[in-house]
């Protein structure tokens, strides 16, 4: 590595979604994001939107190249017992996720938006 050159462990996924409507219902009001940002160039154009909740950025992209569906992505959390109380008590009609406990030594709850992609929410090593 070059001299002067540093890594952050700021790392912004980038999912491929294909519908705001379901999107807002499954990051927004599932999963708790908030939507920080959103651009389309035109009217009826692909979006682009930004959701955080905490320290936690995913970049949403209805944009062709952008990405492809069906990612996969780890989450690290805190606290996941309370967050899967949480999840179940919004009683999503396309999402009731348990919680594993991997061989591996982390408890795990996994969930699929909309789109094919899998969100992986982990405590834990």
């Amino acid at each position: 590595m070059e001299a002067g050159i540093s890594f952050t462990n700021d790392i912004i996924p980038i999912l491929r979604v294909f519908d705001v409507q379901k999107l807002k219902e499954f990051y927004v009001d599932f999963l708790g994001f908030n939507v920080d940002w959103q651009h389309q160039f035109e009217e009826n154009s692909p979006l682009y939107m930004q959701v955080s909740q905490q320290n936690c950025i995913l970049h949403l992209s209805e944009h062709h190249g952008d990405a492809s569906p069906g990612s996969t992505i780890r989450i690290k959390v805190q606290q996941i017992l309370t967050l899967h109380q949480n999840l179940l008590a919004k009683n999503y009609k396309y999402a009731r996720p348990g919680l594993e406990e991997t061989p591996w030594g982390t408890t795990e709850i996994t969930v699929h938006d909309p789109f094919g992609n899998k969100l992986i929410f982990y405590e834990g090593n």
